[in-house]
């Protein structure tokens, strides 16, 4: 049974176009992470799906019922926001309890559903407190629980973690993906604009940029995968190196040719016709070897080396000016600044893009 759908939404303001046709499902149970560029429309999908704002065209459908004009109340659905939005005056307790107070839950309900959010999150000891006297991470997790409280068919997260420092987002972050073990059968949707959330959190991204839907999979499909340019360079971490190249030749096995002149053999199928033709080679930064024979990638001179501890980044200077290639080490590495190194790629992981910025499939 199929949680939540959306079929053909569009959200014009004026003369602006948002939104151009978004058709998803997503099915009971499943956590979805929408991600993308500011101003690509994911919080806007998100708070048409809550209600929040009205929908131009299309239909948006939630346990087979369509709920264009159904009240963000009687949809079923509790959002979690990246402030807090919590009542300065009242105890833990008091903020996780309000909304039920107001639908006119019974006493017995509304203690039991409290204590029982106060335990997923932790919450038990800080319940008699008042939110100052929280941390941060403490206040969002007053935030989910008392969304918890609604016992919603769908939950929806923007952005819960912005306003947190790196350690509370990491911990926070934790504490998100044990509620979605702990409540396997409630649907989540979360907004964010960080990687590492969208990766580890997820069931199934979807990667939106200006309003459309670039490509939708498990976080390692979209990895591994990438349908077009866009998806390449947003999803990992730093972005997949790209590179001006020709088709030299086409076929079951490629042969392409960047601008120093280098030809590549790529096992990578692309069509007879194309032979000629632009294309873009791609390759990740961590799929990139240093090596010191004549089989080699491309040479390059380091222009700066960044030293992590876990892992050295270094940029090299590249085929196309101002564009270095990124390339990213295990551990700590002994490369200076002028280094003129050689280095190779797993030929297993290189991509290849037609000159309308879609990836030939290996």
């Amino acid at each position: 049974m199929t949680g939540l759908v959306l079929k053909d939404i569009r959200k014009t303001y004026g003369q602006v176009k948002v939104l151009h046709g978004i058709d998803l499902e997503i099915a009971e149970g499943e956590f979805v992470v929408f991600v993308g560029p500011s101003g690509c429309g994911k919080s806007t999908l998100l708070r048409m799906i809550a209600g929040l704002e009205d929908i131009t065209g299309g239909e948006m459908i939630i346990d087979g019922q369509v709920v264009n004009d159904v009240p963000p109340s009687r949809r079923g659905i509790a959002m979690v926001f990246q402030s807090y939005a919590l009542y300065p005056h009242m105890t833990v307790y008091d903020n996780m309890a309000f909304g039920m107070r107001i639908a006119g839950e019974s006493r017995e309900e509304i203690e039991r559903r409290v204590k029982n959010a106060a335990e997923i999150l932790q919450l038990t000891p800080y319940l008699d407190r008042l939110p100052k006297a929280l941390s941060g991470g403490q206040r969002q997790r007053v935030a989910i629980g008392r969304a918890i409280c609604r016992n919603p068919k769908v939950f929806l997260f923007d952005e819960p973690l912005s306003n947190l420092d790196a350690a509370l987002r990491v911990a926070t972050r934790l504490e998100i993906a044990k509620l979605n073990e702990s409540m396997p059968d409630t649907t989540m949707i979360y907004v964010t604009h960080d990687q590492v959330e969208a990766m580890t959190l997820a069931d199934r991204i979807v990667v939106l940029s200006a309003g459309r839907i670039e490509q939708v999979g498990a976080p390692l499909e979209l990895y591994d995968r990438p349908a077009n340019l866009f998806v390449a360079r947003f999803i990992g971490s730093p972005a997949m190196n790209i590179m001006p190249a020709t088709i030299a030749t086409g076929g079951s096995q490629t042969t392409i040719k960047l601008l120093d002149g280098t030809s590549l053999a790529v096992d990578i199928a692309t069509p007879e016709a194309d032979a000629g033709k632009q294309a873009s080679f791609g390759v990740r930064p961590e799929d990139i070897s240093i090596v010191t024979g004549d089989d080699y990638l491309f040479e390059g001179t380091v222009s700066i080396v960044e030293q992590l501890g876990e892992v050295t980044l270094i940029y090299v200077d590249g085929p196309v000016e101002d564009e270095p290639i990124t390339v990213k080490l295990p551990g700590t590495v002994e490369i200076r600044k002028g280094d003129r190194l050689r280095f190779a790629a797993d030929r297993t992981k290189l991509h290849l893009f037609n000159a309308d910025g879609h990836t030939y499939r290996k």
